[in-house]
């Protein structure tokens, strides 16, 4: 049974809290024939706003299809295209005749063909009869645009864990392959979601290698209002029959900076501690509680850490912008400036760290930052 604060899987309607500007930016992009690339940390609520957004588009009387596929587990270009490809079919395609129709008018020369036996296993519905080629993939990622103008609907692609596509043998052709698709492709009737829960990893991609340039749009996730957040759960706990100072669930807000995954879970942990006023004894035992679930992860991060890299990760902790001045290269320990930045490279690969706009550091997770500040390093707050 749901409870009242919801965390175990994405939200809609009235969970939904915030994000009312990037729900309207993604619709309008999205229908507008726009690419879409979001990365934030995991459980920032990339899904969640999808869900919202595509509740919302229907709910206005848009009619459009989608076809949803993660690279979490794939680690071959044969298992992406015909997984991508199973599940473009798969929002067209009802029957196995509709399959194979679509296979033989969308994908002619080409080595796809519809495997009914997988289609009754409810797998991807494509197989091979020869090995891939170019035009093989090259055909996979036309084929939302071509299945599109035989509908006359809108179909979008989604395509999560992105960043993984770099497991792949030869994966910048892939991605080539895809730019030039949707540059060449670029209609209102079909736009690709690319997201990704590791930010570094997905900088490197659309930042650092720069592909899809003014192919695919970055919407990037501000931090949603913490009065929002606090009336959601104020008026959450009034469900219940309980209480919580609006002050204390501001403060709340601050420490998680907003992270309404984090601020669900702890707020159900306090919702299950008391029957009545929840104070600020309750708040810290439910912080307790909320850091020892995930602590086993958090030391699976910290524990091959070098000593260097444990060094510049109290540095940022501390407040440390500036990591190759003489000073701090001293107080630290980190021994001269090219270290630096081999160690800032380490904790980005590690997706402990990134760094914003101007060079400052970031860590990535909110719960994560309080437990190696308090319990890994011991720094005593200000």
């Amino acid at each position: 049974m749901e409870g009242i604060f919801s965390y175990g899987k994405p939200v809609s309607g009235k969970n939904f809290v915030g994000r009312r500007n990037e729900l309207t930016i993604f619709s309008n992009l999205i229908w507008n024939g726009g690419n879409v690339v979001i990365y934030e940390p995991p459980k920032s609520g990339k899904t969640s706003l999808l869900q919202q957004a595509f509740f919302n588009m229907r709910i206005s009387g848009k009619q459009f299809g989608t076809a949803e596929m993660s690279l979490l587990n794939i680690r071959g270009i044969d298992a992406f295209m015909l997984t991508l490809g199973s599940e473009i079919i798969r929002a067209e395609a009802t029957t196995p005749d509709e399959f194979d129709s679509i296979v033989k008018g969308c994908l002619p020369d080409t080595h796809f063909v519809f495997d009914p036996v997988a289609y009754a296993e409810k797998d991807a519905v494509l197989s091979l009869n020869w090995d891939m080629d170019e035009n093989d993939i090259r055909s996979i990622f036309c084929l939302p645009y071509r299945l599109a103008a035989v509908k006359g609907r809108k179909m979008i692609v989604i395509i999560d864990e992105f960043q993984n596509i770099c497991f792949l043998d030869n994966w910048e052709k892939i991605c080539k392959i895809a730019e030039e698709v949707m540059q060449n492709s670029q209609n209102e009737l079909c736009s690709y979601v690319l997201m990704g829960s590791r930010v570094n990893a997905m900088k490197e991609i659309f930042e650092h290698r720069v592909f899809f340039y003014r192919i695919v749009n970055h919407l990037k996730f501000s931090d949603i209002d913490t009065r929002e957040i606090t009336d959601s759960i104020v008026k959450g706990f009034l469900t219940g029959g309980k209480v919580i100072d609006r002050d204390q669930m501001m403060s709340v807000c601050k420490l998680f900076r907003s992270n309404i995954w984090y601020i669900n879970q702890f707020a159900s942990i306090c919702d299950h501690l008391t029957k009545g006023y929840i104070t600020d004894g309750t708040l810290a035992d439910a912080l307790a509680m909320l850091v020892a679930l995930h602590e086993p992860r958090f030391r699976d991060q910290t524990a091959d850490l070098t000593g260097f890299q444990t060094s510049l990760l109290r540095a940022a902790l501390e407040g440390v912008k500036k990591f190759s001045s003489a000073e701090v290269i001293e107080r630290y320990g980190l021994n001269s400036s090219a270290n630096v930045r081999r160690l800032k490279d380490a904790l980005c690969k590690k997706e402990i760290i990134t760094f914003g706009e101007n060079d400052e550091p970031i860590v990535l997770d909110p719960l994560f930052e309080y437990w190696a500040r308090h319990s890994f390093f011991g720094i005593k707050d200000e």
